[in-house]
């Protein structure tokens, strides 16, 4: 683990400013997945190196090492960041991207199901699919973020992709010729990963929830859709989610219950994509696409 004279030893630098920043040996392993036996070696090899102490024995850094962090922890995290926007992944020869999304039912009522014309006007590119609700970070493994309410914190381009319109849905054989009366007597499913829709709605429509009949609780909206296709009861989501299943008779709108959202899909191709020039590209092709199932459903 010695360095020689000429060479600057690095491991031992981020090691210094992890405890630096983390005030004790103890924190610094565990932040960086060591031992602290590992770490003081560290602190021993960048004491000899520069030829002076960098912490006391309390623990606490002299004045020395209160400098030398100050002037090296900004350009290592700059280091640090710059390496992992720029990583290419193993196998970027391969003509894949990864797309992220947090919108599960958008991904399996839309997306999926036109990849494929996708992967053909590009030259087969396979596109693998991940949902996720975490807050991505720089070191996650996507080309694309497919959102509503997440941000990416690195470099990126953005597409909006769809302004949100709310619709209240039903089976035909419920809601055909009824008005928005009938929320009133008929449940309304309640999804749960999306609980500010329900009062978005309700706000619109000058109603509120003790004007309606709460029915049962689904995670997702791609769960509540067989419900309220085969069920006795209402569903309010997004119209470009139940779009073809109304285009295709098994779900009817319920006149007048149409009204923005105030969300909006969006669509980010980080810079560190090994394919940045077909994440680009396959966000273009989702922008046009939604813009063609919302003339659709206009129609």
């Amino acid at each position: 683990m010695a360095a020689r004279d000429d060479e600057v030893p690095l491991n031992a630098i981020r090691a210094f400013v992890t405890v630096a920043r983390e005030g004790s040996v103890t924190r610094a392993a565990t932040s960086l997945g060591t031992t602290q036996s590992s770490v003081s070696r560290y602190l021993a090899v960048l004491r000899d190196y520069l030829g002076a102490d960098l912490i006391e024995r309390r623990g606490r850094l002299t004045e020395f090492g209160r400098l030398f962090a100050n002037a090296v922890s900004e350009p290592l995290e700059t280091v640090s960041f710059t390496a992992k926007r720029m990583r290419r992944r193993a196998g970027a020869g391969t003509n894949r991207i990864v797309v992220r999304t947090s919108l599960s039912t958008f991904a399996f009522s839309l997306l999926i199901p036109n990849l494929q014309t996708f992967s053909s006007e590009a030259g087969g590119v396979i596109v693998d699919i991940i949902s996720s609700l975490a807050h991505p970070t720089s070191s996650d493994d996507f080309d694309i973020l497919i959102t509503r309410d997440l941000s990416v914190i690195e470099p990126a381009d953005s597409w909006e992709i769809y302004k949100e319109e709310l619709v209240c849905v039903g089976p035909p054989n419920l809601v055909g010729g009824r008005e928005l009366s009938i929320v009133r007597s008929t449940p309304i499913l309640n999804v749960t990963s999306r609980p500010d829709i329900l009062p978005t709605w309700l706000r619109a429509m000058n109603l509120s929830s003790s004007d309606i009949r709460v029915g049962a609780r689904y995670d997702h909206n791609y769960l509540a859709l067989p419900a309220v296709m085969t069920g006795k009861c209402l569903l309010v989501a997004p119209e470009i989610i139940v779009g073809d299943l109304v285009r295709g008779g098994a779900l009817q709108i319920i006149p007048g219950t149409r009204t923005p959202s105030g969300m909006q899909y969006r669509a980010y191709a980080v810079d560190r994509s090994a394919h940045p020039e077909i994440a680009r590209s396959f966000c273009r092709w989702l922008a046009r696409l939604c813009k063609k199932v919302v003339l659709a459903q206009a129609a």
